[in-house]
């Protein structure tokens, strides 16, 4: 009996739900931008990307897979190198402490 009714307080999480974190992300576009977004066509194209992930995990081994993903944080982020003596451009007549 108490196994039936911890069965009915806790359903089973569903595979493609939406988490609050996504729905108060959801209501926070519908109310900046005025759009109403649709929750089903949301929902499917959540499936459809975790579905299209799995398969390209189940294809590939994972040297494939770490170079892949080495690539995209190298085309998404570049790196930027600053030349720390350029930006001190110290004038040899000047005293570098205020008298």
């Amino acid at each position: 009996m108490i196994r039936r009714i911890i069965r009915k307080r806790r359903p089973a999480p569903s595979l493609a739900g939406i988490s609050l974190e996504e729905e108060l992300a959801l209501l926070r576009v519908e109310l900046m931008y005025g759009l109403r977004v649709n929750r089903e066509a949301y929902l499917r194209r959540k499936v459809d990307e975790r579905e299209e992930l799995a398969t390209r995990m189940r294809d590939q081994d994972a040297a494939t897979m770490l170079e892949d993903l080495r690539g995209s944080l190298e085309r998404s982020v570049r790196p930027t190198v600053v030349d720390l003596r350029s930006r001190r451009r110290h004038d040899p007549g000047q005293d570098p402490e205020p008298a």
